[in-house]
């Protein structure tokens, strides 16, 4: 066992040597020649926009919406939450394993073919290169006084109910296995090893491009980022690195054995620094946002002590997935969530904006759930909320969007 010390700790300083580039050593796959214009105002190049004083953002999504699909749908789609009185919006940009934008770091990783999202290449006229949704809603959210923000939303995960998927299928010593040796799995999402330093440096690489290359205000994680189900622990690679730094002993049998999931979550905790760090070195000025599950079960079910993160000073802003359908337990959760953020040292730094699930396949939440909840969380002074998803805010939801207007958002947010 003591062999597989120098392994480990060549691992490690292979991931701390690809951390800052947008090009992976050693996970490099047949690349074509790069078709990505730049923006013509990175990130890296600008001062800070004004932060909202109150934040009233909604998450814009490839599935069950279209609005990500043309600029003409952005543009409708931009229109109808500014006249609604939002000014901040979470594009996806990965997803089932591909960015929407194209992406250098994914053809370098995994071939020419996994330069962008294939429903963009599909649409793309002859000769033409695929539409970029990113540089269209930073062009065209910035026209309109949004700040922009992508979203992550994939995280560590690798595909759903596809074994893993293509990337796996690429590098399949990413995986993460349960402890029967299984592809780690929950609820139908088969799970990279977010342990891993491969792994990390290539979430580390997508990240930074996106902040590099695009004029955007932050980056945004999820309940999949940083994230890892907390069953898994068992690959090769995190038996290893368990027990090189255990004496040589191996996991616990018990996936939730307290002090393992302790040791996991600090793993995890400790990668958030490292995305923390890579996004301020672009430029101090971009916010990074996080949007949790809900405290204690975000740590127990998916390593996410966020209270950890936010003692660390590796989170900017804070949107906890408040998801529930019955008002009484929303406000329920919603007291537990904001005593786990004003319990951690240093919550004062971190802007609190509940996430609100509106839409959720066939199931909505209406106007009268949504009134009740931001009337309690103007009681408690919380920093505003983020909507999931923009497709529950209209006409099928009792034309939300305007009950909002009406109503919380019927003064303009004051910069």
């Amino acid at each position: 066992m003591l062999r597989l010390r120098p392994l480990l700790a060549a691992l490690f300083a292979l991931g701390s040597l690809t951390l800052g580039s947008l090009t992976l050593a050693g996970c490099a796959g047949p690349a074509g020649p790069a078709r990505t214009a730049a923006p013509p105002t990175p990130a890296a190049a600008r001062a800070a926009r004004p932060q909202p004083a109150e934040i009233r953002a909604v998450w814009l999504t490839n599935v069950d919406s279209d609005v990500l699909t043309s600029r003409r749908r952005i543009v409708e789609g931009l229109d109808t939450l500014q006249a609604w009185g939002f000014n901040v919006v979470f594009p996806v940009v990965w997803n089932k394993g591909y960015t929407l934008h194209p992406s250098d770091v994914m053809a370098a990783t995994f071939g020419e073919g996994a330069r962008q999202d294939t429903a963009y290449v599909r649409r793309a006229a002859p000769g033409e290169p695929p539409f970029d949704p990113l540089a269209a809603i930073v062009e065209e959210g910035h026209r309109r006084g949004f700040l922009v923000i992508p979203w992550f939303e994939f995280g560590f995960a690798s595909s759903y109910q596809a074994n893993g998927g293509h990337l796996l299928a690429a590098k399949p010593g990413w995986a993460e296995h349960d402890r029967d040796g299984k592809l780690l799995t929950k609820n139908g999402f088969e799970w990279m090893n977010a342990l891993h330093p491969e792994v990390q440096s290539f979430m580390l690489s997508l990240v930074r491009e996106v902040a590099t290359r695009y004029d955007v205000d932050g980056i945004q994680g999820d309940d999949r980022l940083p994230a890892m189900p907390s069953s898994g622990g068992y690959s090769a690679f995190s038996r290893g690195l368990y027990a090189a730094e255990h004496g040589g002993a191996g996991p616990p049998a018990d996936p939730l054995d307290p002090a393992f999931v302790a040791w996991k979550a600090a793993k995890l905790t400790a990668f958030g620094g490292r995305l923390y760090r890579t996004v301020k070195d672009v430029n101090p000025n971009l916010i990074v946002s996080l949007s949790p599950s809900v405290y204690p079960w975000s740590r127990d079910e998916y390593l996410q002590d966020w209270p950890a993160w936010i003692a660390a000073g590796q989170v900017d802003w804070l949107h906890p997935q408040n998801y529930r359908y019955e008002i009484a337990r929303y406000r329920t959760t919603l007291d537990e969530v904001v005593a786990a953020h004003r319990g951690a040292p240093g919550h004062e730094r971190v802007r609190l904006a509940p996430g609100v699930l509106v839409k959720a396949g066939p199931r909505y939440n209406g106007p009268a759930y949504v009134r009740e909840a931001l009337a309690r969380h103007r009681a408690l002074g919380l920093d505003g909320e983020v909507f999931f998803f923009y497709s529950g805010l209209g006409a099928r939801n009792q034309n939300l969007g305007d009950s909002l207007r009406a109503t919380f958002y019927r003064e303009s947010p004051v910069r």
